[in-house]
């Protein structure tokens, strides 16, 4: 096999990343200098990698700065409508190759990097992540970012500058363990405090009715000083604002004391809320969108400061907010929507609980209005639940507070409508809606996947990179043969790469034209990694019973991180490590199975694991994903799915035609019949002998043998409270396991299955969904203007493609 082209060398033949001008690599070569020399006061005999990171991060950087202060100049003077992204997650990951794509410096980057003797590829390794978020919600938010800016909506995301992101995981002995993640311990070259921008937080207190209105007082202080990160748009010269608020205590006082002085007041004198009230009132100019329930507290906050600080009457600060606010819903799951304690919020925000005490007297008088003596549906629609202790429902919160409420699927959607929400839909069915979620392209084709994302553009031009709908030129090379192979070989590349990595990772020696079937995301019952693990041991038990049987050699690759609480989720990923140990090590199956368990799974692994996939795995319990956004950048990315009609899958399928998906088992109509009729999983294990065994072999310690009841408590939850009903689709699954294989086998009509995969993609870019929250909720239009980067006022704005 020819040696495939390095990075660097592809990266050279590649134009979607910017042009090369001489003059561009040259002053490129002295920004990194003179950061060298002046920022980080180092020479070449002393600096380390991390040095020349830093120099060329801080390089790039400067590229940013006055694209920014432009941009913001330029909302100062057109005065547009401005949206505030709220969300307590934004997953962003690394950020230097993302500029470098959305700057169109990447290829000037490179070459300046190359005449210094360095290496782009290992400078790019040294950036941490930002990981301040969980997974899909989180990732969704940064993915939002980018497209805001890309279309010119004046958006800002706010969040929490969280300290430590979410934790590395280890896996010592088969078992994760959680290691702190000091993410800003070397610092961080993006980001630009404000301290003349910092706030005081009130908290703890209590409430008092004077004649002038209601005060909150005897309060403690904690400061809130926020830091600014750029999100620039792709080639338009837009570079918004990521504002994420640290919490500072004051240290120059006792937070037990009120008594915090001038310092405080000097502060207050010129206090947020001033700004927000100015903006919002009379004017419509404000959009806030909330990303789950998270920052519900909004919703009472605002309405604090238009009644206690700016007078405004009840109702008129009502008709603002609920004009103000949207919701986006993110799970069904019972367990997941947010009830905050009384007792909780009547200690640290008295203030917020009467104001939510007020909504909810309002809401529940409507209410009893419209269906008088329907107690039930008072209590079942009430803000406060009652019964086990009192508790705030924050999702009711968030609905009454809005104007829109959004799920994030079609099929998610319909579940918000007809089930989780049936009461609130049927008083305001106007007020819900569907917005699918999407993944931004810059980072998940043009940033992970250069290869095809080159191989694209030489077919179909480069303007899909801010239209994903252009994708379905590329059904007219379904014939192209010549086509096909370059498909197949840019994937074969990603994969050789990817197994290098393993291998010096993992100590693994990995079958590079295996089928690489993967499964990437949080470990938790309802994305069933149980059924994907129980899959591995089946194909292993075929291998010992037949070892000279034809068997398509696969690569089973599974990653996620488990809450570190969830006891459950844990064992799940010890079941897994140990049937790895067992699969791994056995020479009957040679290179024909091989089980990973992908550690620490973050958004710059899933950058290198996306591209090499050949089989990406969905396969949840119909009515259980929202959506799934590993989803559609493993479509793009040109891997096929086996998956339930879950979350977007069924959007995925609609847009590529389901037989071009491997879709299998139950679909919500049938959860729900066997949820009426009684699940029974002994019934399957009784029925399925392969089950039985895989069963048996867990159960009796043939994966444990030193700890023979080590998943006692497992196969117990299998068998009489497994809520996802693994068993119940387990020979579906199979089946369709084997038809993947098949398929496999014949390269060119899996190629062919690939390319009608990657041209059904463009719907899920999150330029589309963004489009539909400005145009359905914001009441904002994108706009395809490259802001003038002249600092006179703007006479001077053009077309971002009008040459």
């Amino acid at each position: 096999m020819a040696k495939p082209l390095t990075d660097q060398e592809k990266r050279r033949q590649i134009s979607i990343r910017g042009i090369v001008g001489v003059e561009n690599v040259a002053e490129l070569k002295k920004g990194f200098n003179r950061h060298l020399h002046f920022t980080l006061v180092k020479d070449r005999n002393v600096a380390t990698p991390r040095d020349y990171f830093f120099a060329l991060a801080h390089t790039v950087r400067d590229h940013l700065v006055g694209r920014w202060i432009r941009t913001q100049q330029y909302y100062y003077e057109k005065c547009p409508k401005r949206v505030y992204y709220l969300s307590l997650e934004f997953y962003m990951g690394r950020t230097l190759q993302n500029t470098m794509i959305n700057l169109g410096l990447q290829n000037a980057c490179d070459e300046a990097i190359y005449q210094l003797g360095l290496d782009m590829e290992e400078l790019e390794e040294i950036e941490e992540d930002a990981g301040l978020g969980n997974g899909g919600l989180g990732r969704l938010a940064a993915c939002f970012l980018d497209s805001m800016a890309t279309l010119g909506l004046a958006a800002y995301g706010y969040g929490i500058r969280y300290e430590y992101g979410i934790f590395n995981q280890k896996i010592r002995d088969g078992w994760q363990i959680e290691e702190a993640d000091d993410w800003l311990r070397h610092g961080n070259p993006w980001e630009k405090a404000r301290p003349e921008f910092m706030l005081p937080v009130h908290f703890y207190g209590r409430v008092e009715n004077t004649e002038a209105g209601t005060k909150w007082i005897d309060t403690q202080v904690v400061l809130a000083l926020p830091y600014d990160t750029p999100v620039p748009g792709y080639l338009n010269n837009t570079v918004n604002t990521m504002r994420l608020w640290s919490a500072r205590a004051p240290n120059d006082f006792n937070l037990r004391d009120f008594n915090v002085g001038d310092y405080i007041q000097a502060v207050l004198d010129r206090n947020l809320a001033e700004n927000i009230s100015r903006v919002l009132y009379p004017n419509d100019n404000v959009a806030v969108q909330l990303n789950d329930t998270h920052p519900a507290l909004a919703i009472p906050e605002l309405m604090r400061i238009f009644v206690d600080i700016e007078k405004l009457p009840w109702s008129k600060a009502w008709e603002i907010t609920q004009k103000t606010f949207a919701y986006t819903n993110h799970t069904v799951l019972p367990e997941a929507l947010e009830r905050w304690p009384v007792a909780l919020v009547e200690k640290l925000l008295p203030r917020h609980l009467q104001i939510i005490y007020e909504i909810n007297q309002k809401h529940l008088d409507k209410i009893a209005a419209l269906f008088p003596k329907d107690v039930d549906r008072l209590r079942r629609m009430s803000l406060i639940e009652e019964e086990g202790g009192k508790r705030i429902n924050m999702a009711h919160l968030c609905i009454v507070g809005s104007h829109a409420v959004n799920g994030v699927a079609k099929i998610h959607s319909d579940i918000v409508k007809t089930q989780v929400f049936k009461d609130f839909s049927e008083l305001e069915p106007d007020k819900f809606q569907n917005k699918t979620n999407g993944i931004t392209p810059r980072r998940w084709l043009l940033l992970c996947n250069p290869g095809l994302a080159e191989l694209i553009a030489e077919k179909i031009g480069e303007d899909y990179v801010k239209d994903l709908s252009q994708l379905t030129k590329l059904n007219s090379f379904l014939g192209d043969d010549i086509f096909l192979r370059e498909i197949s070989k840019v994937k074969q590349e990603n994969k050789l790469k990817f197994s290098q990595f393993l291998e010096k990772e993992y100590k693994v020696k990995i079958n590079p034209s295996s089928m690489f079937d993967v499964q990437v995301k949080r470990i938790h019952e309802y994305k069933r990694q149980l059924l994907n693990c129980l899959h591995v041991v089946t194909m292993y038990n075929r291998i010992k019973k037949d070892p000279k049987k034809l068997f398509v050699p696969r690569t089973v690759i599974i990653g996620g991180k488990a809450a570190p609480g969830y006891h459950m989720a844990k064992l799940i990923i010890k079941l897994i490590t140990s049937v790895a140990e067992v699969v791994n090590n056995d020479p009957v199956v040679g290179s024909k199975l091989k089980l990973i368990f992908l550690e620490n799974y973050k958004v710059s692994l899933a950058e290198k694991v996306i591209p090499a996939t050949d089989l990406s795995e969905q396969i949840s319990t119909a009515g259980t994903e929202a959506s799934g956004t590993g989803n559609m950048k493993f479509m793009l990315n040109g891997a096929l799915t086996i998956g339930t009609m879950d979350g977007a899958n069924v959007e995925m399928a609609e847009e590529a035609g389901e037989e071009n998906l491997f879709i299998f088992g139950m679909r919500v109509e049938d959860v729900a019949a066997l949820d009426k009729k009684g699940y029974e999983a002994k019934e399957y294990y009784e029925a399925l002998p392969e089950l039985k065994l895989a069963i048996d072999q867990i159960d009796k310690g043939f994966f444990s043998p030193k700890q023979p009841d080590l998943f006692k408590d497992l196969v117990n939850m299998l068998f009489y409270h497994d809520r996802f009903k693994v068993f119940a689709d387990y020979e579906a699954y199979v089946k369709c396991q084997e038809k993947v294989s098949q398929l496999y086998m014949n390269p060119k009509a899996w190629n062919i299955m690939v390319l009608k995969n990657i041209a059904a993609s463009g719907k899920f870019s999150s330029d589309r969904t963004i489009k539909e929250y400005a145009r359905d909720i914001w009441n904002m239009e994108p706009s395809d203007i490259k802001i003038s980067l002249s600092s006179e006022p703007s006479g001077g704005v053009n077309k971002a493609n009008g040459k």
